[in-house]
């Protein structure tokens, strides 16, 4: 119940934006902080992302939202069982876990004291991909765990198995980025030409003090 609903498309397009901004950003001022690139990659260039998180995150939010009112409206009780199951069925927690990462943590980046400040946009790009895990974790789990016959209802346990796909796949995306980081340009060179060192932050720091 709800795979076949047209808020899908929009729903995945806006959720691959927003969880892809939130990685880049953790990526980012790792990599920034790392490789000392404080004159190449700016305090705002962090907070006009941060404001495609705030559209992207809210526009998942709606979605959210409209998949609630769909289950509601259709009067399918098997659809509506699904949603209802989903916040408070045995996996109400991680359906609010997901809520909160997802909806309410990128709100924060309203302020602009948070939007601007690079410790809060870690640690919230971090949240928004805990929340965006929890996402897969909700339409998987919660949809299939309770189906027409109660006879096969059961609680999801990952194996062995389950957990060294997941630690893998997370072994395999930081060998390969970490490989590209050490042996290609971090940033694009062409657009290096426009960002000059003199430029930065830091630099006008160093200029006032003179």
């Amino acid at each position: 119940p709800g795979w076949h609903t047209t808020i899908f498309p929009p729903y995945f397009v806006s959720g691959a934006v927003f969880s892809g901004f939130a990685m880049v950003q953790t990526l980012l001022l790792i990599m920034r902080k790392g490789m000392k690139l404080e004159s190449y990659i700016h305090v705002k260039h962090v907070e006009y992302m941060n404001i495609v998180i705030i559209v992207t995150g809210s526009i998942v939010g709606v979605a959210y939202l409209t998949e609630l009112f769909i289950s509601w409206y259709s009067g399918v009780e098997y659809e509506s069982y699904a949603f209802i199951n989903r916040f408070s069925g045995p996996y109400s927690w991680a359906y609010w876990i997901m809520m909160t990462c997802n909806v309410i943590s990128p709100q924060l980046f309203w302020f602009k004291k948070i939007r601007r400040s690079l410790t809060a946009t870690f640690a919230l790009s971090i949240v928004v991909n805990i929340g965006m895990w929890f996402e897969r974790y909700v339409i998987i789990v919660t949809s299939i765990h309770r189906d027409y016959d109660p006879s096969s209802w059961g609680e999801f346990y990952p194996t062995n198995i389950d957990i060294g796909v997941f630690i893998g796949t997370l072994g395999i995306f930081f060998t390969l980025f970490l490989g590209f980081a050490r042996f290609f340009p971090v940033l694009a060179l062409n657009e290096l030409k426009t960002i000059l060192k003199s430029s930065g932050e830091n630099y006008k720091k160093i200029q006032d003090k003179h």
